[in-house]
Formats: C-alpha cells, structure tokens, sequence
C-alpha cells in the first residue's frame, strides 16, 4: 500500500486554504467544507475539512520532505511564516523545522534523505 492522502480540520478554511497556498502547495478540490492540495512532488494529496472545533492540543504531525530545508524555510520565513521552531539536527538523524497553520495543525518541514527509509537501526539491517 502507498500512503495517498492526510485529511486535516480547518476551523477557518479559508484561511487554511490561503496558507497553504502561501507555501506553495497546488489546489485541486475546493468546497465549501473541503480542499485538497497536490503535494510540491510526487503524488501525493492532503485535504483540508471544516470542523467546529480542533482538539487541543493537537497531537498530529504533519511531515513534508524538502531536499533544501533550510533554503525551504528561509524562503517561507521570508514570506511571512512564523516557525514554532527552526532547522534542527534531531538525534534520529533527521533536520526539521516546525510550524503551525491557522488551526494549530503541527507542520514538519524535514530532510531525512538516506535514513528515512534506512536508519542505522532499521531492523533486520
């Protein structure tokens, strides 16, 4: 199976749609209640559904892969994005950075290259 799509709540579409718009992302459905965006590469989706309310504090983390993190944020950050935090070096050998969007959805910005597939504690490696 290939992972297609991550639904997210939006308690201000429209503001959830002007900011992911903002970062570059394509849209391809919108609705009144529903948008869905086409990922910068490849194939994948993720949408955008109205809701009254989002749980807080959200515990979902939202991973979009960047070959140039840092050039990625700073062209964002240059746009007006706030990140909750900047490009770090995590101990799972991933770079990331992090921001909210405008129902306090966690984004994660990253570059993981060989070792998000192949960690050095894959198992079975």
């Amino acid at each position: 199976m290939e992972l297609n799509q991550v639904t997210l709540p939006a308690t201000d579409i429209a503001a959830s749609v002007a900011f992911y718009r903002r970062m570059g992302f394509v849209q391809i459905v919108d609705a009144p209640h529903y948008a869905r965006f086409q990922a910068t590469q490849g194939q994948a989706t993720f949408s955008l559904h109205a809701v009254a309310s989002v749980v807080r504090p959200a515990e979902t983390v939202v991973y979009f892969e960047c070959q140039a993190l840092d050039q990625q944020v700073q062209a964002l950050r240059d746009r007006g994005f706030v990140f909750t935090q900047g490009p770090t070096d995590e101990p799972w050998l991933w770079r990331e950075a992090r921001l909210l969007d405008p129902a306090g959805n966690t984004i994660c910005l990253y570059h993981a290259g060989e070792n998000r597939l192949n960690p050095p504690w894959r198992m079975g490696a």
